[in-house]
């Protein structure tokens, strides 16, 4: 898939180690999503989200992307690709910037990344967030996904599954 695909308002592009501090200070203008999904947000903890992996994927199959309106950071997407199975993508996570937020900005931006994965020939997005999150919940809802499978614990928060068909 080509990453301009996923979105004709922003650039898209692969975030790297330079982009720590940008990923940063998005992270901390939306403090909510960190009050139901620890820990907070640090530098350590993003790099350590650049590489995580679910099991059985590897490198290859994540796209840690930023998405950029000149040269400032708009969102923040975590996307695996085939997992669970083949004709699923994972987003592990999505962050719009604050200021940005309240205007359809993030919708219209999921709304493109998964006409982009249906044309890659994706059938389903899934995704988890932290419950008790009005926000995340809401957002998801609004976007198309509903609840898929059972919630699980998971480091100090309790996630519940979504899904979307394409």
């Amino acid at each position: 898939m080509e990453l301009s695909s996923l979105s004709s308002r922003y650039t898209v592009r692969p975030l790297l180690e330079d982009d720590v501090p940008q990923i940063l200070r998005l992270f901390k203008g939306n403090p909510l999503y960190f009050e139901h999904c620890p820990p907070p947000p640090s530098e350590d903890g993003i790099r350590a989200d650049m590489a995580a992996l679910p099991p059985g994927k590897t490198a290859r199959d994540k796209h840690y992307l930023g998405f950029f309106d000149g040269g400032s950071l708009a969102a923040v997407l975590d996307l695996i690709d085939g997992w669970p199975d083949d004709k699923t993508a994972y987003i592990g996570f999505f962050m719009l910037d604050a200021a940005r937020q309240g205007r359809g900005e993030g919708s219209r931006l999921v709304s493109s990344c998964c006409g982009a994965l249906k044309a890659a020939g994706v059938c389903r997005v899934r995704l988890g967030f932290a419950k008790g999150n009005p926000q995340s919940e809401a957002f998801w809802l609004r976007n198309g996904f509903a609840q898929a499978g059972a919630e699980r614990p998971a480091d100090g928060y309790v996630v519940v599954p979504m899904e979307k068909l394409l």
